[in-house]
């Protein structure tokens, strides 16, 4: 054999360019190269979204179907997510009980607001989102038997923002628990009056208080659940005004936010502050209800308003 032909044989063949390399080829632990099937098998994209969840408060990672199943708290540290409006309907009132009313409403667009767009085409888009005309759920139904009016504040429309809507179905709804002679039951989640609608937003403050005092003037009874967040207008008006008033665990109550308190009065604030467990040990609210007792301490409290014996 020449020299030339053992220099020839001694010479490593070169590597295959990546994309004639198998894709099923998997170098081992600790090779450079991966291979195709292993850069692309946990790609994110690959994987379902929505599955998995994070806790807000204690940052627990939670299957998204444990916590359906646990009615929407966290089973660490008992935290209660935000409820949309229709589930939250479902879990209250009998099955089949659900009468919606008032749900043509839709805000009209009277100041030409615009920011980044028009308020017009904010509301239409919010629509498509939400599948609902504007942020409440209002109508009749049954918790264990017991017929009620219910209303209820859905965040995820513009983060359940008080506009003329909102103000004229708290009011109507008012008007139909006087008429029928029904417990109203009024859950809010907001954040406050709606700014694109200016003063008419905030002139919904006085009409739902006023309306909430002729029902209670003839004789009514109405329970207010606070849950997170409730704050704004909504705080300050019929949230705050009903015969009891009643809030989850955790939630955030409150007027203006404690950032913003906090950087207005130049102080700390206690620690909870305008957490519902706060508002409780100051006597602003009656009770603290947990999301799986809320039908029961309804009922509860429902037959105790009508004078009914309590079981």
């Amino acid at each position: 054999m020449s020299r030339k032909q053992a220099v020839a044989k001694e010479e490593p063949k070169p590597e295959p360019a990546a994309e004639e390399q198998s894709p099923d080829v998997v170098p081992e632990e600790g090779g450079r190269e991966r291979g195709r099937l292993a850069r692309l098998r946990f790609k994110k994209k690959d994987m379902p979204g929505g599955l998995w969840l994070k806790c807000e408060s204690c940052g627990q990672t939670i299957f998204r179907k444990d916590l359906e199943e646990k009615g929407f708290v966290c089973p660490s540290c008992d935290f209660h997510f935000t409820l949309p409006g229709r589930d939250r309907i479902e879990m209250v009132l009998d099955e089949g009980t659900w009468t919606e009313l008032y749900a043509d409403l839709t805000s009209l667009d009277r100041l030409d607001f615009r920011d980044k767009e028009p308020y017009s085409e904010k509301v239409k888009r919010s629509i498509e989102k939400s599948g609902m005309n504007d942020a409440l759920h209002c109508g009749t139904g049954q918790i264990m038997g017991r017929p009620v009016v219910l209303a209820v504040l859905d965040f995820k429309f513009m983060g359940g923002s008080m506009g003329e809507v909102v103000g004229e179905k708290i009011s109507l709804a008012a008007d139909l628990a006087r008429k029928s002679g029904d417990p109203l039951i009024i859950f809010t989640s907001s954040g406050g009056a709606r700014m694109h609608e200016g003063m008419l937003s905030l002139m919904q403050m006085a009409k739902t208080s006023a309306a909430l005092a002729t029902f209670n003037e003839a004789g009514g009874f109405s329970i207010c659940i606070m849950t997170n967040p409730t704050t704004g207008g909504v705080t300050a008006s019929f949230a705050s005004i009903c015969d009891l008033t009643l809030a989850e665990p955790g939630a955030l109550i409150g007027f203006a936010g404690p950032r913003v308190i906090a950087s207005t009065i130049r102080q700390e604030l206690p620690p909870g502050f305008q957490r519902a467990e706060f508002l409780m040990s100051r006597g602003q609210i009656d009770m603290i209800v947990s999301r799986k007792d809320m039908r029961r301490t309804l009922v509860k409290l429902i037959d105790y308003g009508k004078g009914n014996p309590v079981p």
